[in-house]
């Protein structure tokens, strides 16, 4: 007995000495953010700004790797696989919530297979059509879509991807059935909203608004509780009618399950320093979003975000019927 209660004793030991090696040189190496969508997306945009900030206050290179596919799953997919020694990480969207119900086969559980670092930011979605298309406002546009619901399209970047699920809420409210057109990533469907090839759209605003703002697209409407302070004119879909539609696409750093809680400490700690800094706070505000609190750039607050929006999206992909697999 005494025997085994020292090599328990030795075992521990070694455990609190790895740990404190730890806590004090981590991190040591480059780190991997894995985005799991195309570069110069939305996310990726998110994505970029915070790593460039991470790295200067870790000490090391956070390095972006796109790997895109699968409405986000394959990235995720790759992450959730992945050694779980604090040098991989993920950012993630509002797909790590509908995944579980878009992909019926899906080889992880977003809940169990990561350690949650904390929420990053939440971006509104924006309404958006070709400039040519007849309606002057949302509520025209609302008599448009239900009038013209079999010849009328709507662009979206991919099952799963935010634009998606935004149409399947906008489909819903309006009680039509659009033709939905999906792309291989924002941008080419941007690019045939752009050219006229598409009629409407509803995507992020780190994705519209350079776009809005140049006049190359129509904006109809936001799908926030309120305002935002860089299109006050553009009403609500609540103003409109249509408060279910409200929806942003929020974003989450997670590692994989297991990972060392000093290095997620060290990482949570290094994510709110970087949505702190006002330079990250003024990027953000250009695309109509703003960097999460200290509160809510937490383990605690996204864990607790992803369950609620896991049990959200579930009965509204299941009315929908629109499954990945």
């Amino acid at each position: 007995m005494a025997q085994k209660l020292t090599i328990a004793g030795i075992a521990a030991g070694v455990l609190m000495t790895a740990s404190a090696a730890l806590a004090q040189g981590y991190p040591e190496r480059q780190i991997t953010m894995v985005i799991p969508f195309a570069a110069g997306g939305p996310t990726d945009t998110v994505g970029r700004l915070i790593a460039e900030r991470m790295s200067a206050d870790l000490g090391q290179q956070v390095i972006v790797e796109n790997v895109g596919g699968a409405g986000g799953t394959l990235g995720a997919g790759q992450v959730a696989t992945a050694e779980a020694d604090g040098y991989t990480v993920l950012l993630h969207h509002i797909g790590m919530a509908t995944a579980p119900t878009l992909y019926r086969n899906l080889p992880f559980d977003p809940v169990e297979a990561f350690d949650p670092v904390g929420l990053v930011t939440e971006v509104p979605m924006t309404i958006v059509a070709r400039k040519d298309l007849e309606p002057a406002d949302f509520a025209s546009l609302v008599t448009y879509v239900k009038e013209n619901a079999d010849t009328i399209t709507m662009a979206n970047a991919g099952i799963g991807a935010a634009s998606h699920l935004c149409g399947m809420l906008f489909m819903q409210a309006l009680e039509a059935p659009i033709v939905t057109v999906p792309y291989k990533g924002t941008g080419p469907a941007m690019t045939e909203l752009l050219g006229g090839q598409i009629d409407i759209m509803c995507d992020q605003t780190t994705n519209t608004a350079e776009q809005i703002r140049g006049g190359t697209i129509k904006a109809y409407a936001v799908t926030t509780p309120a305002r935002l302070d860089i299109f006050p004119d553009l009403p609500t879909v609540g103003e409109g009618g249509f408060p279910g539609l409200e929806v942003s696409v929020w974003h989450g750093l997670y590692a994989p399950k297991g990972t060392p809680a000093e290095a997620v400490a060290r990482l949570t700690q290094s994510l709110q320093t970087a949505l702190a800094d006002p330079g990250i706070a003024e990027k953000l505000a250009e695309l109509g979003t703003a960097p999460s609190s200290a509160a809510d750039a937490t383990p605690e607050a996204l864990k607790a975000k992803l369950e609620a929006e896991i049990a959200r999206w579930k009965p509204v992909i299941e009315t929908a019927g629109v499954y990945a697999d």
